[in-house]
């Protein structure tokens, strides 16, 4: 068994992510294995949260729903969903309408409850110009970051995916100078070179994988989004489990030291959940783990 594949790929020109919760009473296993014959792992990717495999009965090791943080300063909203699909394609009216199908086929167990239009953004830049991913680890090193291995079948292969919608304030931004906004990210922002004089509060050193005991590396697919005036990045991150987000997050609101991750000058996040990605086998996504 293998990762879904679009863990990765190369971020595409346009995707969609939908956020579907479980109807009361429903019984959403037939469904499920009707929506894993549609998801092939790289144009369409499935997440599945901690709501179903209770439904279900199973427990899925790893499996829990986004943390709460009650101290975290900016708050950080926990907003788990059932159910997680990340469509990607060159075209977004196809992308629209392959998400219509989808809602309609998982409709008598899922609701859909948000969808978010995401775009790739000149070479994989977030809309302030800044290059996001640098530090995503490569090749072999970034499958042992993302991909469950050594756990049995039905798991090994899978993946857990954090996904937070952050909000950015443009015009807060934009009235910072040059030097501030490049302190806020750590990054000179056209040659994306990290500086040596960063403050400890920038973005490079609240996240620094490298820098936790146990490293806490993940496998970044971020993009932008907009939605009328108001934009800003979807925040996808891969990993084997939820842990290395978890330290990242815990460590950019403070809990480690008391110093705040500088972005929060400037962005903050709406959303957050957690969801479980099956790998995917011969003949397709991989649901067996849900029959235990």
């Amino acid at each position: 068994m293998t990762a879904q594949p679009a863990i990765f790929a190369p971020i595409p020109i346009h995707a969609r992510h939908l956020f579907f919760d479980l109807e009361p009473g429903a019984d959403c296993r037939p469904v499920l294995y009707a929506l894993a014959a549609q998801c092939d792992g790289h144009s369409a990717v499935l997440g599945i949260g901690l709501e179903v495999t209770q439904a279900l009965g199973v427990r899925l090791e790893g499996l829990r729903g986004f943390p709460v943080l009650p101290d975290a300063r900016p708050p950080i909203p926990a907003t788990q969903h059932a159910l997680w699909l990340w469509l990607r394609g060159d075209e977004p009216g196809d992308l629209l309408l392959r998400g219509h199908a989808l809602q309609a086929l998982v409709a008598p167990a899922f609701r859909l409850t948000q969808a978010i239009v995401s775009f790739r953004h000149q070479d994989c830049r977030d809309l302030t110009g800044y290059e996001d991913g640098t530090e995503n680890p490569k090749d072999e090193d970034a499958v042992e970051a993302a991909v469950a291995q050594g756990q049995g079948a039905g798991i090994d292969g899978s993946s857990f995916a954090a996904v937070q919608q952050w909000l950015h304030d443009f015009p807060g931004f934009e009235a910072m100078s040059r030097a501030e906004q490049d302190n806020c990210f750590g990054r000179e922002r056209d040659s994306n070179e990290e500086l040596d004089d960063a403050p400890e509060s920038a973005h490079v050193k609240r996240t620094a994988q490298e820098d936790f005991e146990p490293e806490a590396f993940v496998v970044r697919r971020s993009m932008p989004w907009v939605a009328g005036a108001d934009a800003g990045l979807v925040f996808l991150a891969f990993g084997k489990s939820f842990d290395a987000f978890e330290a990242q997050l815990r460590r950019m609101t403070g809990h480690d030291d008391g110093i705040t991750d500088a972005l929060f000058r400037f962005t903050r996040p709406l959303t957050g959940g957690y969801y479980w990605c099956p790998p995917r086998g011969s003949a397709g996504i991989d649901l067996r783990a849900l029959e235990r």
